[in-house]
């Protein structure tokens, strides 16, 4: 092209945006140019044509010859009277060891009129006018995590577009490469847990809770709990595992003992919790004749094998559901027919109206997997059973009423359902689910049972028989240390199981306190001779000191240890618990964190709190969150998850529980990665 024709023009005031600076515009005849100064590539420069395909053209152009971008991404000044206000996600100033950065949510920092996001390190970022294609990949990778969102959004063309009009020198990554840094990033954040748990002081307590899929492969999730220096309830899941389709029950044992094993906490354990209330015992038997193997020494000889509280009230509730199927399908079939349309609806109002109903409750059909749902569409029908009554009378159309007595059975297991129901929803608003909790809810359960096999109606009694039946096996495993933790309440001690276990047990309640006494005594002992020993690893499940002050597992002067604390104990001497127990009553009115109570009292307690700590952090049920406490089935992994590699999926479940700690506003427990089942 000949260019002996082109002027240049000079920069109009109008010509305000900044990718003019990486520009000269020049007209031939009638036609203006954009001649890029780097290059000099022509561009069209006509005023009609707007900037777009000339950043767009910069940006390629400039990526290649490495320039500062920090002009082109600042955003335009905004007018005083119309300023900014963009909640904006900054990060911390200083670059961590472990070589990513950890998002800080509350950071926002201003320009004059202009927002600038910031980074710290020496990443940089848009505000420091450098970009890091690597630090964004690490950005992705943790926001897929920590949200639950599925790995191939990476390959979505909505995402691509937003990501490139949003930084556009940001390069599209596939789902290999985000999940590369997911593992990574688990990497790191599983060493910052293994750190935590091998400097912990007391004991931890695993919890199993099994999970599936809709192709029907299943899975088991593993999670510490604890309590920590700070007496702050802590929980950790540990793996997920997914499980080969010929899983059997010496499967869950070893793949318990690897987990152990994996994270060092064989000398650490102090109670297994499971999710169900029927577990084979000899999967205990074998985690402990594994401690054995490995010179490992429980703590009084026990490992506490407990059940998920949660888990057996769903049980019994699901028995209640199953006795009354055919009756809760007609009521379905009421409900159903009343919404089947307006009219019917409104005839329906009426009714009530002239019934003298005045409840504000919704008719509404249950969740079939979610049976606080049921409970809730039964107790609202039964207030309507005038009304309906009256349609069965006056409708021949309506053919699922019920009968007199489906009326008297629908109120009596709905009463059943009522404490059940009240129960499960404390256990599953407690933000901090200590031990303690849970003694005085299961003794009600209990109570309630015994007076529900005494009815009159074979039907109810037999049910109740079938409920207690699930109880009981549950109240073997459990008992103890429900009480324990309530003697551990400073505002209920020995009280409260002395009025539970009256009546509960009536004529032999003595004997029942008595075996609770000394349960709390012979594990108090325990400590206080570990705590005599003056060797932390005994608290852990370590063996005492050999001759010479070195460990030895073949330890011959340990009966000595236990003879010198029986021994000084019968000089007259005051134990932690005689001295906690001798003293008033905490008063039971407005708030009370148990924690700082023991927090505080570490001083006056010494030997007591090491115990404290170990029984009120240990999990007397596993819940992930608010709704799956109701939920009918096991948890069950969503499809974008059930379909990928395990170690990836099991990366995933366990990172994103693990930065879901530090983002308090995020739903925790991994409860993002299941569906209703």
């Amino acid at each position: 092209m000949d260019e002996s024709n082109e002027i240049i023009l000079q920069k109009s005031k109008r010509l305000t945006s900044v990718v003019w600076n990486y520009f000269e515009r020049v007209r031939k005849a009638d036609v203006c140019y954009a001649v890029c100064i780097q290059c000099n590539k022509k561009l069209s420069g006509s005023s009609n044509s707007g900037t777009t395909h000339l950043r767009n053209h910069l940006m390629r152009c400039l990526k290649r010859t490495n320039h500062d971008m920090s002009q082109l991404l600042t955003p335009k000044r905004r007018k005083k009277e119309n300023p900014v206000t963009v909640a904006t996600i900054g990060f911390d100033e200083s670059e961590p060891k472990d070589g990513y950065i950890r998002p800080k949510f509350d950071q926002e920092q201003r320009r004059g009129d202009e927002v600038v996001l910031s980074r710290g390190g020496s990443g940089g970022g848009v505000g420091g006018g450098r970009f890091s294609q690597e630090r964004s990949l690490v950005d992705l990778a943790r926001m897929i995590i920590l949200h639950g969102y599925p790995l191939s959004m990476v390959d979505h063309v909505g995402f691509k577009v937003f990501a490139r009009n949003l930084q556009p020198l940001f390069e599209p990554v596939g789902n290999s490469t985000i999940e590369e840094t997911c593992m990574e990033i688990y990497i790191r954040e599983k060493q910052r847990v293994q750190h935590a748990l091998s400097n912990l002081y007391g004991k931890i307590n695993l919890s199993v809770e099994m999970w599936s899929s809709k192709d029907n492969a299943n899975y088991v999730c593993l999670a510490s709990h604890y309590i920590d220096e700070e007496w702050r309830l802590q929980r950790n899941v540990l793996n997920f595992i997914t499980l080969d389709p010929s899983h059997t029950d010496d499967m869950l044992s070893e793949v318990i003992i690897r987990c152990l094993m994996e994270w060092s906490l064989e000398t650490k354990l102090f109670a297994v919790t499971f999710d169900s209330f029927s577990v084979n015992d000899e999967i205990v038997m074998r985690i402990k004749d594994h401690m054995a193997q490995s010179s490992q020494v429980l703590i009084n000889g026990q490992l506490f094998e407990l059940r998920s509280a949660a888990h057996l009230l769903n049980a019994i509730v699901q028995d209640c559901l199953e006795a009354m199927r055919d009756v809760i399908q007609k009521i379905r079939g009421s409900v159903r027919y009343v919404k089947s349309s307006q009219s019917t609806q409104a005839r329906f109002s009426e009714i009530a109206q002239l019934a003298g109903i005045n409840s504000e409750k919704i008719l509404v059909l249950d969740s079939l997997d979610i049976w606080n749902s049921t409970y809730e569409m039964l107790e609202t029908v039964l207030e309507y059973k005038g009304a309906f009554c009256h349609l069965r009378d006056h409708d021949q159309e309506f053919d699922s009423s019920l009968t007199d007595e489906e009326w008297e059975l629908t109120r009596s297991v709905t009463s059943y359902l009522k404490l059940v129901f009240e129960i499960t929803a404390d256990f599953s608003g407690n933000k901090c689910p200590t031990a303690n909790v849970y003694f005085a809810e299961m003794c009600d359960i209990h109570i309630q049972l015994i007076e529900w096999c005494k009815n009159q109606d074979g039907f109810l009694s037999s049910l109740a028989a079938k409920m207690k039946v699930k109880f009981d096996e549950y109240w073997n495993k459990c008992s103890l240390v429900l009480a324990i933790a309530a003697i551990l309440d400073p505002r209920f001690k020995m009280k409260l199981v002395e009025y539970y276990y009256s009546k509960i047990y009536g004529s032999t309640a003595l004997d029942r306190i008595k075996e609770v006494s000394n349960g709390v005594k012979e594990l108090l002992d325990a400590y206080s001779i570990c705590s005599a020993i003056g060797d932390d690893s005994s608290f852990s499940g370590g063996s005492g000191l050999g001759r010479g002050g070195g460990m030895d597992s073949r330890d011959r002067l340990k009966g000595f240890d236990k003879f010198l604390h029986e021994t000084s104990q019968n000089q007259n001497t005051t134990s932690d618990l005689d001295k906690y127990l001798s003293e008033p009553i905490f008063p039971r009115s407005g708030e009370f964190n148990i924690l700082n109570y023991w927090k505080v009292h570490t001083p006056r307690y010494p030997v007591l709190s090491m115990m404290a700590r170990d029984i009120l952090g240990t999990p007397m049920s596993i819940l992930g969150a608010a709704d799956s406490a109701f939920n009918s089935g096991r948890p069950v992994v969503d499809e974008s998850k059930s379909s990928l590699n395990p170690d990836i999926r099991q990366a995933l479940f366990c990172a994103h529980d693990w930065l879901s700690a530090e983002a308090e506003e995020v739903q925790p427990l991994s409860r993002q990665y299941a569906q209703a089942m």
